[in-house]
């Protein structure tokens, strides 16, 4: 299974205000197939204790963020692990949404590209959070997953040595 470029965010609120602008942006998110239900995770810290997985219905009374999925898979299956690893960084009273999303418009390019012949030389972020034209990328887990995308888009890893290390990725 072809995989396209994997991103995640970690987005944390003071207290449990995810209610608000942020519930109907998110809803707008997975009503557009950018981000898909499968995706999502949402944890709580309390104060001196781990974090613990949060239902969206419990954050989101009014249903405002669809929960079903729709059209397809999930493209990163968070497992507990990875949300508890994700959830350390959420500051202790604050309730955090984990949002994976994957370029799907790139996995379909990736493929017809491979079947042409060609091959993916150069991919970088630009604009806030990532790094620029002429600047030092940082070795955060974002910048490693797109450096290992890359890698499987050169069809230097397999399908399945990519899904194994950014896997391990995920879970460091």
């Amino acid at each position: 299974m072809a995989v396209g470029p994997v991103e995640y965010l970690v987005i944390a609120f003071p207290g449990s205000r995810f209610t608000g602008s942020f519930a109907p942006a998110l809803a707008d998110a997975v009503s557009s197939g950018a981000v898909r239900p499968g995706d999502l995770a949402f944890v709580r810290r309390s104060e001196g204790g781990p974090p613990t997985q949060v239902e969206l219905r419990e954050l989101d009374p009014e249903g405002v963020v669809p929960a079903e999925a729709g059209q397809g898979v999930a493209a990163a299956e968070l497992s507990a692990e990875d949300v508890e690893e994700l959830g350390r960084s959420v500051p202790a009273g604050d309730v955090a949404a984990i949002v994976v999303r994957e370029d799907l418009w790139t996995t379909e390019l990736a493929r017809a590209a491979r079947e042409a012949g060609g091959a993916f030389v150069a991919h970088e972020r630009l604009g806030a959070g990532g790094a620029g034209v002429g600047e030092a990328a940082g070795d955060d887990i974002i910048d490693r997953l797109e450096r290992l995308a890359e890698l499987w888009k050169r069809e230097i890893l397999t399908d399945a040595e990519f899904v194994e290390q950014k896997t391990k990725l995920l879970s460091d």
